[in-house]
């Protein structure tokens, strides 16, 4: 049988766990985990196979709720410009219902203070802009969506435990169902194509070991930087709205949320973001030995150590409404799949489970979505035949840029520790540009434009180049950005 991403039989089973053969043959395409990458693939998978099967370690929520095997479910999360375009891609008119259901829309500068490297951005009319919605609400519409297809199911409360095959074909996978009073049994699933999206703590190299396979190189960076998050009912005025006297700075007014970018300089950061309901997310943040708390008083005194008063003076007039939840697991890790190995047919690894980057820079929603464009893009190619080998290299080049953004900004950072973190002598170059490109996008309306537009994942790395935007970097002088928050430039 050929390397291609699939052709054969399998069997398939239903959203209560019970298993049955189709009674004819027929392509079965299988996806590890249940989140937004794995969902996004099964939309694009059932355009290529009879049946799409998802597994499922959690029992999923029928509403937008938090679920257990999804820590992240409660912090802050955004759906970046670029990430936008490419779920409506797939799912037409998912934006439009997100909005639908209250996510805010926040626009880049205007709509934040945001403080970074001893300044305040300008806050220019917005150039690129941001989804807010929790994370939950995003998962569940989507859900609906993928599942209402009739050849996508999903197996719930079970987990894979290794693969069926060997080094040369995947075939399946094995399962188990989870919980007590459940059966430990062992059973195979079989299927002519695997695809791991099970997130960050993705077992698939030992699974891979254990037929013989080859494990994919590991790339690490551990910033050790972690966050703790808290959800709050707003004052009656919003974030630096007049009322909430914005550390004493009147100017400080009309704005939907704040961000404090920790980095070299200081230890600390903060994000408070609008979400669905009137409420928001505040997460804040530490690196390594100046982490916050989950003590809800001293979340509280932690954000009095920010280097503006602006958040301790919104949290001591917001009213919470949860307990402080805590994240540790923030290391950038990529798993170098696209190397050459013995590794098998018939099995792929996407979003999480094949680049994980640091969660606070908000790029993992939109890295699923365009792991599935370009899952999709692959195997509608009429040039070339959809090779698992092919087919691998095009999901790693969808998570390039993210990675480089994420491990550009961690491997600075004081103490950061991993494999990834020395800078390669090619890199030097465009480490040395990018830094002039930091220190102007503050106060710079054209070069802070083009690294929106870079961060929010919605233009390559080359709009940084652009002549206009060159000149600015290379010999325009560094304008003097503020050091106190200022109202909307209009």
């Amino acid at each position: 049988m050929a390397d291609t991403a699939g052709a054969g039989t399998g069997t398939t089973a239903s959203r209560d766990g019970a298993h049955h053969s189709s009674g004819r043959h027929g392509r079965h395409a299988l996806v590890v985990g249940g989140g937004p990458a794995a969902l996004l693939t099964a939309r694009v998978l059932a355009s290529h196979a009879d049946r799409v099967t998802l597994v499922e370690r959690d029992r999923l929520p029928d509403g937008p709720e938090p679920r257990a095997g999804v820590p992240q479910s409660r912090h802050n999360h955004v759906l970046l410009e670029g990430g936008q375009r490419a779920l409506e891609k797939l799912l037409p008119g998912i934006v439009g219902e997100l909005r639908g259901h209250g996510a805010p829309r926040v626009g880049m500068p205007d709509d934040l203070v945001q403080w970074q490297d001893h300044h305040f951005y300008r806050r220019t009319p917005a150039t690129a802009h941001l989804l807010t919605g929790s994370r939950p609400l995003l998962e569940w519409l989507v859900r609906r969506r993928v599942l209402a297809d009739p050849r996508i199911t999903v197996v719930e409360g079970t987990e894979v435990v290794g693969l069926v095959g060997d080094a040369a074909r995947v075939r399946g996978v094995r399962v188990r169902e989870r919980g007590a009073g459940t059966h430990q049994d062992v059973r195979e699933l079989t299927a002519d194509l695997v695809v791991d999206a099970s997130g960050r703590g993705s077992r698939a190299p030992e699974w891979l070991a254990a037929i013989g396979a080859d494990v994919p190189h590991e790339e690490t960076i551990d910033a050790g930087l972690a966050y703790a998050t808290r959800m709050y009912r707003g004052p009656a005025d919003r974030p630096g709205e007049p009322g909430t006297d914005g550390g004493g700075d009147p100017d400080a007014v009309d704005c939907v949320g704040y961000y404090f970018v920790p980095g070299r300089d200081e230890a600390r950061g903060a994000v408070v973001l609008p979400i669905e309901g009137g409420r928001y997310l505040v997460t804040l943040s530490g690196l390594r030995g100046s982490e916050p708390p989950a003590d809800e008083t001293a979340f509280t005194d932690f954000a009095a150590r920010l280097p503006h008063p602006l958040v301790h003076d919104w949290l001591l007039k917001a009213e919470p409404e949860s307990a402080v939840h805590a994240f540790r697991s923030t290391s950038d890790v990529r798993r170098r799949y696209d190397r050459p190995g013995r590794r098998p047919a018939g099995f792929l690894a996407t979003g999480d489970a094949l680049c994980c980057v640091n969660p606070v820079y908000g790029q993992g929603l939109t890295v699923a979505a365009f792991g599935a464009l370009a899952l999709r893009d692959a195997l509608a190619d009429p040039r070339r035949t959809p090779t698992t080998r092919r087919v691998q290299r095009a999901l790693s080049r969808a998570a390039r840029q993210a990675w480089d953004i994420a491990s550009g900004a961690d491997r600075v950072l004081p103490g950061a520790r991993g494999d990834a973190v020395r800078l390669r002598p090619a890199d030097r170059p465009a480490a040395w540009y990018l830094g002039r490109v930091q220190r102007r996008a503050p106060g710079d309306p054209v070069v802070g434009a083009a690294f929106r537009s870079f961060l929010a994942l919605k233009e390559p790395g080359s709009v940084l180049f652009a002549p206009r935007v060159a000149r600015a970097v290379l010999f325009g002088p560094v304008r003097p950005a503020p050091t106190e928050p200022q109202a909307r430039r209009e």
